[in-house]
């Protein structure tokens, strides 16, 4: 079992080792994300329309 203040010391501890993003990093990885996310949104939007488009003509044979 461990002491709490052994707890506590080793958690600063490793809390001291992260490297934080700069302002700049965050707000480019932020963009980042929501690019992508609009991108894979388009592509899924795309891929459902053919998707339904094709069923409904194999529904109307």
């Amino acid at each position: 079992m461990m002491n709490p203040a052994q707890f506590v010391a080793q958690v600063r501890s490793e809390a001291a080792k992260v490297v934080w993003p700069s302002r700049k990093e965050a707000g480019l990885t932020t963009v980042m994300v929501f690019v992508m996310a609009t991108l894979v949104a388009i592509f899924f939007f795309t891929v459902d329309q053919l998707l339904s488009l094709g069923v409904g003509l194999l529904l109307s044979l």
